[in-house]
C-alpha cells in the first residue's frame, strides 16, 4: 500500500511540474488569476477535482 501511494505522489509532482516547465509564462497567468478568485470558489474547485479524482480511482480499480 505505502508504495502505491509513494508512486501516485511521484506522479502527482511530475504531473504538476510538467505545466510550469513546459510554457511558465501560461503558468504564471494561471496563478495570477487564482489569486484573484475567492477563497470559496478555490475551495469548491478543489472539491469538485477530488469527487473527479476519487470517481475516477473508483472506475479504474
Amino acid at each position: 500500500m505505502w508504495r502505491d501511494l509513494g508512486t501516485a505522489l511521484c506522479l502527482v509532482l511530475v504531473i504538476e511540474g510538467m505545466l510550469p516547465f513546459l510554457s511558465p509564462r501560461v503558468w504564471k497567468s494561471g496563478v495570477r488569476q487564482a489569486l484573484a478568485l475567492r477563497d470559496r470558489s478555490l475551495r469548491l474547485m478543489g472539491l469538485v477535482a477530488m469527487l473527479c479524482g476519487a470517481g475516477l480511482l473508483y472506475l479504474i480499480r
